[in-house]
């Protein structure tokens, strides 16, 4: 048992840990899936963190209506498109582990899911190696928004048994994949980051043996106020990407005949037919 004298040294004790010159306890790093876009698909949990956070380090694919959520947070824009970068990815994670070790609560706010091609298992292994705690908040990620919002199953019973995401973004020339294993039937292919490289995936993909007159969707921004659909097929797909300026998805397989799209005639001779503005309607 503690004697009188030990017990008044104990709010000393305190005041020195927090004086001038000590290093605060350090805070943690959340790293959280902001979803596609649209505010109404963030998860709870992902809502949470954000009314938690003392500073959010964000993509610039994240929504302001989703930023807006954490009017409390300081905000660092650390936007990444392809190789454009604010800030180089390794610089992003000494950030990250800077602003933990200053005592605050950090959301790393990424677009789609933090493990799906948004590098975050590099921003969870940096935080590890510091002795940063990191935890993971999971998102929606574009292509189930895509899907849903489509109509278009990625998978489906008789024609789509399999769903294979692939990235066709390659950090040095042209994506590296096993063309054979995508080109099989009753599968269906997503593809991530994919517009600039659309006709090369088109070219691989009928020449390691998929049908020309596949069905492929492509969609972009998914899930928000602004999003476009193009049904065309494989033999389509490079044309149908063209002028794409927002991040899109390719996706390539039988089920997507099934996108609610209306198509004069049979989507597999159809180059291309768009609608526009499909989340108002018209």
């Amino acid at each position: 048992m503690a004697s009188p004298s030990d017990r008044k040294a104990e709010p000393r004790l305190v005041a020195l840990r927090g004086g001038e010159g000590v290093r605060p306890v350090a805070g943690r790093v959340t790293l959280v899936g902001a979803g596609p876009g649209d505010p109404d698909l963030l998860t709870i949990k992902a809502l949470k963190a954000l009314q938690a956070a003392d500073v959010l380090v964000h993509d610039g694919l994240v929504s302001a209506e989703i930023l807006d959520l954490a009017p409390q947070a300081r905000r660092i824009d650390v936007a990444k498109r392809k190789s454009r970068h604010t800030l180089p990815q390794d610089d992003i994670n000494q950030l990250l582990v800077a602003l933990a070790r200053e005592g605050l609560e950090v959301v790393r706010l990424k677009g789609g899911d933090p493990f799906l091609f948004g590098r975050g298992g590099e921003e969870l292994s940096a935080c590890r190696e510091a002795g940063i705690d990191c935890a993971v908040v999971p998102g929606v990620t574009a292509a189930l928004a895509a899907s849903a919002g489509a109509g278009a199953p990625l998978t489906h019973r008789g024609s789509a048994q399999a769903v294979t995401f692939v990235t066709g973004h390659a950090a040095h020339g042209e994506p590296d994949l096993d063309w054979t294993a995508l080109a099989r039937p009753n599968q269906t292919v997503v593809v991530y980051m994919g517009v600039s490289t659309a006709g090369f995936i088109a070219q691989r993909l009928t020449a390691a043996g998929r049908a020309g007159s596949t069905p492929a969707l492509v969609v972009e921004n998914a899930s928000r106020s602004d999003e476009r659909r193009i049904l065309t097929t494989l033999d389509g797909l490079a044309t149908a990407a063209e002028g794409l300026k927002g991040p899109a998805l390719l996706m390539v397989g039988e089920a997507m005949a099934m996108a609610d799209i209306k198509v004069p005639g049979d989507a597999a001779t159809v180059a291309a037919v768009e609608v526009q503005n499909v989340s108002s309607g018209q």
